[in-house]
């Protein structure tokens, strides 16, 4: 997977692509339109952040590449890619359990805080592309 040269895209499936993990300065889209809804990106080497309708998304530390993310009632799945391992962090449903597959491999089940984030980390040195799906319980 290349990172995103356009910095946000919308895909064939309905899903979003976004970030590019390989920029040195900082750069973003703000209002893209996809499928009614607004989407703000911003990111670079350090830091890749997604908002939509003005809420918290997504962000990783150090930046991302996202393949297909899409977003459903149940969760997200996407595909990641960065340069090294990666700390994630995605805007879900307040204090609910959720599983957390990576690359098909169940890690378990997590709960988001009251703000309805998770964290969760991703070995993505040396790895290429990382799927990870997080599915409410």
């Amino acid at each position: 997977m290349a990172a995103v040269e356009e910095l946000i895209r919308s895909e064939e499936n309905g899903s979003i692509s976004f970030g590019n993990h390989t920029l040195a300065q900082k750069a973003k889209v703000e209002d893209f339109s996809h499928e009614g809804d607004l989407y703000k990106v911003k990111t670079y080497q350090t830091m890749t952040k997604l908002e939509k309708n003005g809420m918290f998304t997504y962000e990783s530390v150090p930046g991302t590449s996202v393949l297909y993310f899409m977003e459903s009632e149940d969760g997200v799945s996407f595909v990641v890619e960065g340069k090294e391992d990666a700390q994630l962090t995605i805007g879900l449903q307040d204090d609910t359990e959720y599983r957390v597959k990576i690359n098909g491999e169940d890690t378990g089940s997590m709960r988001t805080n009251l703000g309805g984030k998770l964290n969760l980390s991703v070995e993505l040195a040396g790895a290429g592309e990382v799927k990870v799906e997080v599915c409410r319980q």
